[in-house]
């Protein structure tokens, strides 16, 4: 089975307690607080046929369902 993580909001710690509450015990789930201090880069140092394009998507996405949501679930 591939492990599930949410990510919690740290402003929701009502949404991490129930999370930890509801998958109490299931095996392969992990609920955890994030724990990222805003933005690292200061500018974009991006460079052409920058591989790691996808994981800025990806982490793109993650920001906004935690913003919008207060979670977000990584497989």
């Amino acid at each position: 089975m591939n492990p599930v993580v949410y990510i919690v909001a740290r402003e929701r710690p009502d949404l991490y307690d129930f999370l930890d509450r509801h998958f109490a015990g299931e095996e392969g789930v992990r609920i955890v607080t994030d724990r990222r201090q805003g933005e690292r880069r200061q500018r974009d140092t991006s460079h052409p046929g920058d591989q790691r394009r996808a994981d800025r998507r990806a982490q793109r996405y993650l920001d906004e369902q935690i913003s919008s949501l207060g979670w977000a679930v990584v497989r």
